[in-house]
């Protein structure tokens, strides 16, 4: 049985950041691999300035290439509708026996139920809070304490603590000082997208225009 961390996202656009917070916790955690899964149609996020499904699928792609531990799915492009986390891991357990991680940040944490079925998403895989540099997110904190309870979970597991066989994992990892917001908007104004994301991932964006007015 495999270890592996799903990374669902809208990926718009995928850049360091992500990458390096995904092998953050692949290492802290032991883990086999990392799937990133591209959100075909993020239910929670407004299309406005969100590019195409496909074209931040193959940056994604582009971006994990070379790295045998990260893999992309095309699994929530394939499914027609909003891109439900849920069924997404529902779909990934029946396909494979693997042991399911969930990344998410602290502040979806904080935001889980109101996402579809939480605490079926609990059962599904085990969750990974990813807090952010700088955060408030505080695990004894009425909220968060709140959602625990809601989602059938019985504790965090703090940072340094063994591994335990339950509960929810809190995992510390480098947050870069880089937004998906402002390479769109650096995109937009011809400036610099260097040292922030790959360079194949640039050249894609260039070469398809993305994120142009």
């Amino acid at each position: 049985m495999a270890r592996v961390a799903i990374f669902g996202g809208s990926f718009n656009p995928i850049h360091y950041g992500h990458l390096l917070l995904a092998d953050e916790v692949r290492e802290a955690l032991a883990l086999d691999r990392v799937l990133f899964v591209p959100a075909g149609s993020p239910p929670h996020k407004s299309p406005l300035h969100l590019a195409p499904a496909p074209d931040r699928y193959a940056m994604v792609a582009l971006a994990t290439a070379g790295n045998p531990a990260f893999v992309v799915s095309d699994i929530e492009l394939r499914r027609p509708g909003p891109s439900y986390t849920v069924d997404t891991l529902a779909a990934l357990h029946e396909a494979a026996r693997d042991e399911l991680f969930l990344l998410v940040g602290s502040e979806t944490f904080l935001d889980l139920l109101s996402w579809k079925e939480p605490a079926r998403i609990a059962r599904l895989a085990r969750l990974v809070v990813v807090p952010r540099a700088g955060s408030l997110f505080d695990p004894d904190g009425d909220q968060a304490q709140k959602v625990l309870r809601e989602i059938g979970q019985a504790r965090f597991a703090r940072p340094g603590e063994p591994l335990p066989p339950d509960g929810v994992l809190i995992v510390n990892a480098v947050s870069l000082p880089i937004s998906a917001s402002d390479l769109r908007r650096r995109a937009r104004e011809g400036r610099s997208l260097a040292y922030r994301m790959p360079d194949s991932v640039i050249a894609y964006m260039r070469a398809q225009r993305l994120y142009h007015a």
